[in-house]
């Protein structure tokens, strides 16, 4: 599949910041399930900085902004080729030990509900699947709606409202499996949803699984299948706020105003709309 992305973030403040430095991981990760092309990262008014990849395989571009500045705007724009490798992410280079992923954060520590919603799944056959056995009770205990969590929303938290986004699907898979012994990151990318698809927003998350023998496994709980053609992943982390692709401070007593727009289009299927439109 054929991915066009454009990433906006548009930082507004009442008054003039003096300084403005991120961090930024919006670049799509190299693995044999998607390839980047013409990719680029703009900020306005920014300087860009160092930029490696870290432990866990993301890359890291650091940017600043000299102020005074009351408007500063994150551009990412490019296309992604991605094809279907049921969820396993091979050939992703990192030097981070999965088991360091079992460690718990705030928003994914276990309560007495996701423990027994753990040790509900039986019966598994081996650990691949324990692990869709899990993100399948996830997507039944917690139902998909928006505007009912917030972002510091812990996966006790939303297993008890029985509602939520894609992060708290993922924050409850990740704790659900790291009870089960099995190590468990969240993931934050893209998703390319077609207009008969379901409501989620173009920006994703969603987990990964560590199984023996296979490595990490994607799963998608708020969709309930195994990441697609359709994803693009970005980056990882113990948790939303670990694995989050924009992180930063503004210096200066503004307040701050955020607007994000998200696009994710299937290349192909433009192109194909516009060839039949000029034959007509």
């Amino acid at each position: 599949m054929k991915l066009g992305i454009l990433h906006e973030t548009v930082y507004r403040y009442d008054h003039p910041i003096r300084n403005f430095v991120q961090s930024l991981r919006l670049t799509p990760s190299v693995f044999e399930g998607q390839k980047a092309h013409d990719w680029r990262i703009e900020v306005s008014g920014g300087v860009k900085g160092p930029s490696f990849r870290d432990g866990a395989g993301d890359w890291i571009e650091g940017w600043a902004v000299r102020g005074p500045a009351q408007e500063v705007i994150v551009k990412i724009a490019g296309r992604v080729e991605t094809r279907d490798t049921a969820g396993v992410l091979r050939g992703h280079r990192e030097m981070i030990h999965p088991m360091a992923y079992l460690r718990d954060t705030g928003t994914t520590r276990a309560d007495d509900r996701l423990r027994q919603l753990a040790d509900s799944v039986t019966e598994a056959a081996d650990n691949l699947d324990l692990a869709h056995r899990l993100s399948a009770a996830v997507a039944e205990a917690i139902a998909y709606r928006p505007g009912v969590t917030r972002t510091q929303t812990t996966a006790a938290e939303a297993l008890k409202l029985g509602q939520g986004v894609c992060q708290d699907h993922t924050h409850a898979l990740i704790a659900l499996a790291r009870i089960r012994g099995l190590p468990g990151r969240y993931v934050s990318g893209y998703l390319h949803v077609t207009e008969d698809g379901q409501s989620q927003e173009a920006a994703h998350a969603w987990a990964e699984i560590h199984v023996e023998r296979l490595g990490w496994v994607g799963f998608d709980a708020a969709n309930a299948c195994c990441p697609d053609e359709r994803y693009v992943r970005l980056a990882s982390g113990l948790d939303a706020a670990d694995a989050a692709p924009i992180r930063g401070i503004a210096i200066g007593r503004g307040v701050e105003k955020l607007d994000v727009a998200v696009r994710v289009e299937d290349i192909e299927t433009l192109q194909g709309q516009s060839q039949s439109q000029t034959q007509s």
